[in-house]
Parts: structure tokens; C-alpha cells; sequence
């Protein structure tokens, strides 16, 4: 079953009327996985058992008369949280054999009581640490649309897998651009929501501290919507979960383009690959001619957020890994991630990371300073096109390591914004536009894409799966 063809909503609600069963769907991407996840490396551990199990409780809830809105939905964990029954190794060598989570994060906890079955943990970098996905103990995660290439990262395995089929729904995560660069490289609507708004929680802190945001992933924007409805809302193990919303978000998805946008070619801090950047610019145009209201304002930002966001992330590592240095275990760790550990250790002090803070509220200012033009913003989501597998992405022809640029700045001043795939290169590889909204204006942002989503009407799919 090719689960790129059916809404969330209808699969759950074909399990509620009984037509079709939660194991049946189940069943249906357990096959999946089996027949593709040998190509594409998606998922680095399935308990086809264990998920048969929960589907079984699922189908038995319906029969008892329960009504859910997720009910039987096949999903992946990012393994960078919890799934009870599975180990969270984070990508590493070090924890492939620590014992198995004995209860689920809150982002997967909300997404079982709605119903959703776990079937397995999808494929990232080592503790997340980079915008691809391979790592030592499960090696590397390749791209649906082009086997050569990079799905992105850090949730590339969890794009991946949506976008060869094999599940309606995956969990991601999003610290620099982690949801919406694989998103982006795979031809998927994503999101990262406010941070906040879909809580962390929980005994154990984040990986990423003040950057991490958590959400569901899909294929397209109004499945996303659906399945937020069910992971949204206060927490009070997270000291910034957000209140829980008036309403739901998926029915207020009602087609309508924005009046106004504002489009920021470069942001004032980059250059673009010219083909990505002529692609945005037709959509840009499309938009206009749609009847929508275009403000080209490129300086957004003074400086590149990256040198402050570098602090956090670096110390984020240091803090997690870095008292592993000097002991056996440090040539477990990924030989690309351990200078930006030590970086951590040796570079910054806590004056660094106060300036950094500093910068989050500096960036941000400015941020709603242009958004007194209008209340959404366009980007591109990266710069250049999808890395190949062993090496970085192209600018222009040109593979270097500043392939992203647009993403990890709006992690830090904390701002909804989503990737919204507009056409393919001549490559055949998608292109996405970045769409960035207020402070906590999540439902702005996904009504915008829903509308842009019918606009473009971007129906193209990775094929051989």
C-alpha cells in the first residue's frame, strides 16, 4: 500500500467505521518497509511483533465503540526520542546497546493515544549534529528522488521514509533546520512549529536545549495540521510548552491565500543557487498574479545568525558528550562530530552563550520589525541543492559546506516556519520555499501553505516505490 495517496484523516476514519483495519495498515507498512527499506535505509529498527500487537489493541478499541482520530495510523519515531519497547541510540555507536526505552516521549505518547501505531525508529546523524543522515552503527540514508543523494537532516530518515510511501506519519525533530531541510530535500510540507507548542517534557532535557522543537511529519501540510491538533497543548514537565489552543487548527484550513507576503530573497545574510532562486521567484510571481500582495524586503538581519547559534549547539554537545573526551569511548563518537564538541568545551564561555541569548532577541526584533509590512515571509529553505552522499551540497555547481543558511536563525528567535516544496530542479530533485510567520502564529503559517499547496499544486512523486 503507497501511502502517499490517502489523507491521515481518511485512513483513521476508514479504521473507525471499520472498512479497514489498524492492523491491516499496519500490515500494509511493515510490507512497505521490508520491500524498501533495503534501498533507502530509513528505519534502523522495526518490531513487526510489537506493532502488530498495538494495532490488535487499536482494532480492539474500535470494536468496543472507541472513536480515534489517528486510529491504526502506521508512524516512525526519529531516534532521537523515546518509544517504549526500542533503544534511542541517537545515531551513535556509544548507545546501540543501552537498554530499551521503558516509556515514550510526550510528542509519542500523544500521538498513540490518538490512536497511531508505532512501527519503527527512522534514521539520523549522530545525536542530530548535521543536515545529513548517515552515522556509524546503521550507515546511510538515501534520498527517494535520487539514490546518490542526501535526504537531509537530521530527520532524513523519517522524510525519507514518507517520501517512498512506506508511512503516512514519522516524528522529527527540528534544532537548526531539521525538519525543514529533509522536508525540503524530499518534496514534503513540514513544519516547525513555535517552540513550545508541541511540548518536549519529560525526565531527560533536550538534545539541542533551547532550540529543540518536536513535531509530526508528513507529506503534505493539511495531514500535518491533522495530526498537530493531537500534539499540541500545555505540559507542565516543559517549562515553555504553550497553552493549549482555543480550537483545532486543521478545520481553519480553508484555502484562502494571504493578502500580504513579504519575500526575502537572501535575508541579507547569504547568496542562493541561481536555479533555486529563479524557481522561488516564479512561485513569488504566482503568488502575485494569485491577487496576493508582494513586499520584496531583503535585509532582514545585520549578521549571519550562525556564529551565535554555533554556541548553542556546540555547547549543547560539550554538555552531552563532552566527558567522554580522553576516555575510550570518545572514538565511538563520529570523527566529524567530535571538533564540534570540543569546540563547546574549549571555545565558548558563559559570556559566549549570554551574548548568544542576546542575539536570539536581536534577531528576532528585527524579524518583527519587517513584519510590521506584512505577517508572513517567504525564503528559500536552503541555498543550495540536496549533498550527495558522501559529500556536501551544490551552490551554483558547487559542493561546499554552506549549503543551508536560512533555517537556523529562526530556531533561535523562535518563530514558526515551514518548508513548502514549489517544483523540481533540472535535476528532478524538489525545491522548497521556506515560509516564516509571527511569534506563535502556527495557524497562520499552515493556512498560508495550505493555500500555496493548492496554488502550485505540487503532485509530484518519487518513483520506484
Amino acid at each position: 500500500m503507497d501511502f502517499r495517496h490517502t489523507s491521515l484523516a481518511r485512513l483513521a476514519a476508514e479504521v473507525n467505521e471499520m472498512s479497514r483495519s489498524a492492523v491491516e495498515l499496519v500490515s500494509a507498512a511493515l510490507a512497505n518497509i521490508e520491500r524498501d527499506n533495503p534501498t533507502i535505509n530509513a528505519f534502523c529498527a522495526v518490531d513487526q511483533k510489537l506493532a502488530l500487537q498495538e494495532a490488535e489493541k487499536i482494532d480492539q478499541q474500535i470494536r468496543g465503540g472507541a472513536v480515534l482520530p489517528l486510529a491504526g495510523i502506521p508512524f516512525g519515531v526519529k531516534d532521537l526520542e523515546d518509544a517504549e519497547g526500542y533503544t534511542t541510540t541517537f545515531g551513535s555507536a556509544f548507545h546501540v546497546n543501552d537498554p530499551v526505552a521503558t516509556a515514550d516521549s510526550e510528542l509519542v505518547r500523544r500521538l498513540r493515544a490518538a490512536g497511531a501505531v508505532v512501527v519503527g525508529k527512522t534514521n539520523t546523524p549522530e545525536f542530530g549534529y548535521k543536515g545529513k543522515t548517515d552515522n556509524v552503527p546503521f550507515g546511510t540514508t538515501r534520498n527517494p528522488w535520487d539514490l546518490s543523494r542526501s535526504p537531509g537532516g537530521s530527520s532524513g530518515g523519517s522524510s525519507a521514509a514518507l517520501a517512498a510511501g512506506m508511512v503516512p506519519l514519522a516524528t522529527g525533530s527540528d534544532g537548526g533546520g531539521s525538519i525543514r531541510i529533509p522536508a525540503a530535500l524530499c518534496g514534503l510540507s513540514g513544519i516547525k512549529t513555535s517552540q513550545g507548542r508541541v511540548p518536549n517534557g519529560g525526565p531527560t532535557p533536550t538534545g539541542s536545549g533551547l532550540l529543540t522543537v518536536k513535531g509530526p511529519m508528513t507529506r503534505k501540510i493539511r495531514d500535518t495540521a491533522y495530526a498537530l491538533d493531537y500534539c499540541v497543548g500545555d505540559e507542565p514537565t516543559d517549562i515553555f510548552s504553550l497553552p493549549t489552543p482555543s480550537g483545532p487548527w486543521f478545520p481553519e484550513l480553508d484555502g484562502n491565500l494571504p493578502k500580504q507576503i513579504i519575500w526575502a530573497p537572501t535575508m541579507g545574510i547569504t547568496t542562493c543557487d541561481r536555479e533555486i532562486l529563479s524557481l522561488c521567484q516564479a512561485f513569488v510571481d504566482k503568488l502575485s498574479d494569485a491577487g496576493v500582495e508582494v513586499i520584496e524586503h531583503d535585509q532582514i538581519w545585520n549578521e549571519h545568525p550562525l556564529a551565535a547559534w554555533l554556541v548553542f549547539w556546540t555547547s549543547a554537545r560539550a554538555r552531552a558528550q563532552g566527558h567522554l573526551r580522553g576516555t575510550d569511548e570518545w572514538n565511538q563518537i563520529d570523527e566529524a562530530l567530535r571538533p564540534q564538541i570540543e569546540m563547546g568545551l574549549d571555545r565558548f564561555s558563559s559570556a559566549d552563550y549570554a551574548v548568544a541569548i542576546d542575539q536570539c532577541h536581536r534577531f528576532a526584533y528585527q524579524l518583527e520589525q519587517a513584519f510590521g509590512q506584512a505577517p508572513l515571509m517567504l525564503t528559500p529553505v536552503t541555498r543550495g541543492h540536496a549533498p550527495t552522499l558522501e559529500g556536501d551540497g551544490f551552490v551554483d555547481g558547487e559542493q561546499t559546506p554552506d549549503w543551508v543558511s536560512y533555517t537556523m536563525g529562526i530556531n533561535m528567535t523562535r518563530n514558526p516556519a515551514g518548508a513548502l516544496p514549489i517544483g523540481l530542479s533540472s535535476e528532478g530533485l524538489p525545491i522548497a520555499m521556506q515560509v516564516i510567520g509571527r511569534q506563535r502564529d502556527d495557524l497562520g503559517v499552515l493556512q498560508a501553505m495550505a493555500a500555496m499547496e493548492d496554488l502550485i499544486g505540487f503532485d509530484e512523486l518519487a518513483q520506484g516505490f
